[in-house]
């Protein structure tokens, strides 16, 4: 009888818990962390709505704590009902990131950290952590790991293939700071001292094709992407190139104002680049406010890939008449999120606006045509013709 009356005790305390912790989240978010621009604060649910969600929390907590045969991760439940709730918006790009999820978004969107620089994989049949390659200049090539290296050990610690996460995030760290590998390649095992350095994902490349042309490739706009952009526009012309195709083939997009910054450089002093509307219909011009860098002629590379901020850089050089379009339609991502980092630590991915074109023109789920459609072509022997670049080439002759 004894036992009962404690268990009955601690329910109520987590049922108690678990409301609690549940309204002072939704709370935080509220008051914290989504405030208009005119600084007034929006409620994301109603004092109404929130004791709803409670009554209803509690009534499926008796139940489980009723009849739930295993052991209770209150953790995990907390987080489920939050990201439950949010995917109950319908809207794909409306995300509740907890922990990893949200460090994992934080460091592609910035496109850069500390560690050694390799891209790993889980080998599931053989339960491995297996290389598929180090990142080009990093610290991990220059020591000398190879794809398909398994890495075996880090820190004199042994990991399988079910521990990558783990073993992912212990091989960044402080910089400068050293880390051990030990690898199997070819039967032998091989232990590399590798020091931590700043990594740089998806740099900006660039490279002349021929004569006066020069191709530049922009595979994401993370932090820093328009800056490299510049710097390696800058070096083509500085070696007498004034014709240039840019890649935005299969880049999804990233951080918009890295996006309009490059279509700064592209697009006269005072136009149009971007406008946007939000949930009050308000509408918004975004106008270039200096001189463009790239003067040139200019064809731009797009594919079904090509989206989001993308797509905001396509249609500024397309509505503004200084380039072409080459590939295939974009993908149709026309909506802008913010990222709302909560006090635990969690964050709230949210779309708040809807972009258009400089011309008024609707993208999303429409996505912007080519003003040439080709599609990529394959040889005898399966290998991939870039019939799309040998296009632009053509065109800029």
């Amino acid at each position: 009888m004894q036992s009962n009356n404690k268990k009955n005790i601690y329910r109520i305390i987590m049922l108690v818990i678990v409301t609690a912790f549940v309204t002072m989240l939704f709370t935080i978010i509220g008051f914290s962390n989504y405030l208009r621009k005119d600084g007034n604060i929006r409620y994301l649910i109603s004092s109404v709505e929130a004791e709803d969600l409670e009554t209803e929390i509690l009534k499926i907590r008796a139940v489980i704590d009723e009849y739930y045969l295993r052991d209770i991760d209150e953790q995990k439940l907390i987080d489920g009902a939050l990201k439950g709730y949010v995917d109950a918006l319908g809207d794909k790009y409306t995300q509740y990131l907890v922990g990893d999820e949200w460090t994992a978004m934080e460091t592609d969107t910035l496109g850069h950290y500390v560690g050694i620089g390799v891209y790993i994989t889980c080998d599931t049949e053989n339960n491995q952590i297996v290389v598929l390659s180090p990142i080009a200049g990093s610290p991990a090539e220059e020591a000398g790991i190879m794809q398909g290296d398994i890495i075996t050990k880090v820190n004199d610690v042994e990991y399988s293939g079910e521990q990558i996460d783990e073993v992912a995030e212990i091989m960044k760290g402080e910089l400068d700071s050293k880390v051990k590998i030990e690898i199997k390649r070819e039967g032998k095992t091989l232990t590399f001292e590798i020091e931590r350095k700043e990594i740089r994902m998806n740099a900006v490349t660039s490279r002349i094709i021929e004569d006066n042309i020069g191709c530049i490739n922009i595979p994401t706009f993370s932090e820093g992407t328009a800056n490299e952009f510049k710097e390696n526009a800058q070096k083509l012309m500085d070696k007498g190139i004034n014709k240039f195709v840019i890649d935005l083939r299969d880049n999804t997009g990233g951080i918009v104002s890295e996006a309009l910054q490059i279509a700064e450089y592209l697009v006269p002093k005072d136009k149009v680049l971007m406008v946007t509307v939000n949930k009050d219909n308000k509408i918004e011009e975004t106008k270039s406010k200096e001189d463009n860098l790239i003067k040139g002629e200019v064809v731009i590379l797009i594919n079904g890939n090509s989206a989001s901020s993308t797509e905001i850089l396509v249609a500024a050089i397309k509505d503004n008449g200084v380039g072409k379009l080459i590939g295939t339609k974009t993908y149709g991502k026309g909506v802008m999120q913010q990222i709302l980092e909560l006090a635990d630590g969690n964050a709230l991915k949210i779309t708040t606006e809807e972009f258009m074109t400089p011309n008024g023109d609707k993208i999303d789920g429409v996505g912007i045509l080519p003003d040439e459609e080709v599609r990529l072509t394959t040889d005898k022997e399966g290998n991939i013709i870039d019939t799309q670049l040998m296009k632009a080439v053509e065109m800029l002759k």
